[in-house]
This record gives C-alpha cells, sequence and structure tokens, in this order.
C-alpha cells in the first residue's frame, strides 16, 4: 500500500473524527475544498513546503497568510499542525482524502461526465436523477466539456465507468473484427 494514501487517510480520520465531534464536518469540507484547489493550482507551493532549508516557522506563517480567515478556527488549527509535523506535502492528498471519507459520511457520490459540448439543465437532472437511482446516494456531479471528444459522453461515478464515446465504440468494434469468429476453426 503506498505510503502517502496512508499518511493521508490517517490525517483525513483524524480530522473528520474531530470535526464530527464538533459538529463542523461540513464547515470543514468547504474549507478543504479551498486547501486542494489552492495546492492544485499552485505548484509552487508544494515545491515551497517540500523544501528542507526553509524552516518549520516559516512554513507555518505561510499557510497562516493563505487561510487565515478563509477558512474556520478548526481547520486552520489542523493546517498549522499538520505544517509543524513536516506533513506539509501530503496537504492536498489529506484534504482530498477528507472530502472523500466526507462524501461517504453524507452519502454523496461524487460523478464526473464529460461532453462535447455543454449540456443543459434538464440533461444535467436527468444523469444526476440516473446515477442517484443507481447508487442510492446524492450525487455532486461535476460536468466538463472536453472538445476533443467526438460525440457522445463518458461518466464515472463510485469507481464505475460508462463510456458511450464513439472512439470507445469503434475500439471495441476493431477489436471484434480482430478475432474473426467467422474463419473455419477446422
Amino acid at each position: 500500500m503506498n505510503n502517502n494514501y496512508r499518511i493521508n487517510n490517517h490525517y483525513a480520520k483524524a480530522l473528520i473524527l474531530l470535526a464530527k465531534d464538533l459538529g463542523v464536518e461540513d464547515n470543514v469540507a468547504e474549507d478543504m475544498r479551498l486547501v486542494s484547489n489552492v495546492w492544485s493550482e499552485n505548484r509552487e507551493l508544494s515545491v515551497l513546503f517540500a523544501n528542507p532549508v526553509i524552516k518549520r516557522e516559516k512554513k507555518v506563517a505561510i499557510v497562516k497568510e493563505l487561510f487565515e480567515g478563509k477558512v474556520s478556527k478548526e481547520t486552520m488549527t489542523f493546517l498549522v499542525f499538520v505544517t509543524r509535523k513536516s506533513r506539509t506535502v501530503y496537504m492536498r492528498g489529506i484534504a482530498d482524502a477528507y472530502i472523500e471519507m466526507w462524501r461517504e459520511y453524507r452519502g454523496i457520490v461524487w460523478s464526473d461526465l464529460v461532453t462535447h459540448q455543454p449540456i443543459d439543465d434538464v440533461a444535467r437532472k436527468m444523469v444526476t436523477e440516473m446515477v442517484a437511482a443507481y447508487t442510492g446516494k446524492t450525487v455532486e456531479l461535476h460536468d466538463r466539456t472536453d472538445p476533443k471528444m467526438l460525440g457522445c459522453f463518458k461518466l464515472e461515478f463510485d469507481g464505475k465507468m460508462y463510456d458511450a464515446r464513439i472512439r470507445t465504440k469503434i475500439r471495441r468494434m476493431r477489436i471484434r473484427f480482430t478475432q474473426n469468429d467467422y474463419e473455419s476453426k477446422l
């Protein structure tokens, strides 16, 4: 098992247990989304926090400058704790693991829909209802466009993928043709 996975889940689980005890798990989830976004959008930040030359207290000051006033007191305390433990290189992973645990706790399934063109509200609602009916959970649908995709769509949720892309259909047809079921087997 990946060591990063263990560290991420270890810290995320501790945070979600604390947040549940304090009744602030939803607020902390929003804060963790912000933390994840900040880390994913700023590669320099990851490099900075991975640098062993920069002193721990300087890193704490940077974390406070980035997030103080933007996240809850509980989240800020946790971020400072993680920084003091020299685990800031795992911050995005911890945030993502927390969000995943929070979704599981709340009965929410994250779903990713990729289409060639933007979808309207009717289609969005239809996809959301279908995924909800299949999983029995509330759906958090993230839809995006990919201009390289030719027709149809690709839908991922709960570790499953429905791939209705033309490229996939052509690939499946190519595989079937190479099997050549009509050739004599004598």
